[in-house]
Order: C-alpha cells, then structure tokens, then sequence
C-alpha cells in the first residue's frame, strides 16, 4: 500500500515470516525487505513496517522547509504523539527544528526526539548541496528528552582486522548506558579502506528487529547483504543509500565490491546492545 501527503510518500509492509521468506524469489525478497527511494528532493518519503512497528524514512529539504506530516497508520494528529524519532544527517548541513528549537546537524551527526514532539520539520543550509535525513521512529511509552549527538560524541568501537576483510569503527549514537529511549537502539559502522565485511560471525536477535541504511558507496559499487535463517540464507544486491529490513529471525551481514558506511537501528523488547545469539560460521547455509 502505497499513499501520498502534500509532502510526504508512505508505503507499509507487512512481517513476513522465515518460512515464506525461505520460498521467495529475488523480486519478492525485495518487494518485501528492501527500501529504496528514501531520499527523493522536496520530500518525505516514509516506509511503515510492521517489524515492532518500525518506521524507516528519508527527507530531503531543498528551497523550503520539509514538515514531518502524521501518516495514517500512526493514527494520531501529530507524528510523534505516540512515538519516538531518531535522525541521522548523511547529506550536506541542514537542520531540524522540532518544540520551537533549531538543531543544526553536520553530515553523520544524530538528533532525538523524544515522544510529543511536535513542528517537527527539516531545512538544508545549501540547497544544491542538501541535508538527506535518515528517519528512524518506533512507538514509545515515555518522553526522553530531546539529544544532539555529534559524530565526535558516539561511543567507539574499533573492531575486526585486516586479515580478515572486516576492520571496522562502530559509533554508537544510542545505547543502554547513553542517551536515553524507549526502545530505539541506532549506531553506525565504517569499514576501513581494504575491508568489506560487516557483522561477520554474524548473528540473530529473535527480541528486537533491525534496519540497515548502506551508504557512502560510489555509484557502480554494490553490497551483497546477507538474510534469512542461518541455515537458510538469501541475498539482497543493495546500491548506494538503500535500505534492508532485517527481521528479529534473521541474520544481517553483508560484502561490499569496496569498504562503505552503513547505519544500524534496532526495535523491541531489548535495548541492550550486546543481547544477541550468534551464529558460527560453520553453521551458515
């Protein structure tokens, strides 16, 4: 189901389970777990899962400013009455002003919003080179208060080895002994020059689901993202600035043609980053 708002797209998808999944083919893997178009000029462009009722979206403000307008699976006047929001900038400077105050976010600085927010909207500095907004919200019980957090302020990380193809620096904007939130857990990882695995051993996490953002590819690079049960698993061909819905059942990692960047978010029941159950690679089917 595919909507449209004076400045906002909406589609929703529906939680598919690991039988079904294992009997698709390439184009419903897609149609189902993969997101592209986040990042449309002059628009909000919102995808509604019903994966713990995750919302994964992008805007792009150009010449005016773009508002965060309720969506109707929200069911609610405002977009955050019920919900919590997380942005990350991954374009050029622009800012977000939600309650009446301006944030200005560099590229890969992250933003807060907690539950009530309201007049949310988004502004680029430049419009020839504009801010793209990386939009993660999931429903919330509490209002946490508002956070900026610069790229230079997330926890690091320095993880993986050269040996290995999967050095890496995980930044973590959002974690159980950080900022605070209902259930949103965000991050990001960067792979170093000569690296191109990510999440490798890798795992699962039955009790929160998981989004990947893939971004700071050139344009014929590709990463091949990995999904499914462990010992049943499919692959996803993602370009530059596409997403990847990662269900609770199954594993996410991936192989790039070159190292990359991507952004990580987690809903549910745990927001304890280290609450995983890995999966050797031995048993990787």
């Amino acid at each position: 189901m595919t909507q449209s708002h004076p400045h906002t797209d909406f589609t929703s998808r529906f939680a598919i389970d690991p039988v079904a999944a294992a009997s698709m083919g390439t184009d419903e893997l897609r149609h189902n777990f993969h997101i592209d178009d986040l990042f449309q000029p002059g628009r909000v462009s919102l995808t509604y899962t019903h994966y713990d009722r995750m919302i994964v979206g992008g805007a792009v403000p150009v010449a005016e400013p773009l508002p965060l307008e309720a969506i109707k699976p929200t069911g609610t006047k405002n977009f955050l009455d019920r919900r919590e929001l997380i942005i990350v900038n991954i374009g050029g400077t622009g800012s977000v002003t939600a309650n009446g105050e301006t944030h200005p976010l560099q590229a890969r600085d992250m933003l807060y919003l907690g539950m009530g927010s309201t007049d949310v909207s988004f502004t680029s500095a430049n419009k020839d080179v504009p801010a793209k907004f990386y939009l993660l919200s999931a429903p919330a019980h509490h209002t946490y208060p508002t956070r900026l957090i610069r790229i230079g302020d997330a926890k690091r990380l320095d993880l993986g080895s050269k040996e290995t193809c999967n050095e890496r620096s995980i930044f973590q904007f959002i974690h159980a002994d950080g900022v605070k939130t209902c259930q949103l857990v965000v991050g990001m990882t960067q792979l170093a020059a000569g690296s191109v695995w990510n999440t490798i051993p890798c795992h699962v996490h039955d009790r929160r689901m998981e989004a990947y953002l893939y971004f700071d590819l050139a344009e014929t690079a590709r990463v091949f993202h990995f999904m499914g049960e462990p010992d049943e698993t499919r692959h996803l061909v993602m370009a530059n600035e596409e997403a990847v819905l990662s269900p609770g059942w199954s594993i996410h990692s991936g192989a790039g043609t070159s190292n990359y960047a991507f952004i990580w978010a987690m809903a549910g029941d745990n927001v304890d980053y280290t609450d995983v159950d890995p999966v050797p690679l031995g048993e990787l089917r």
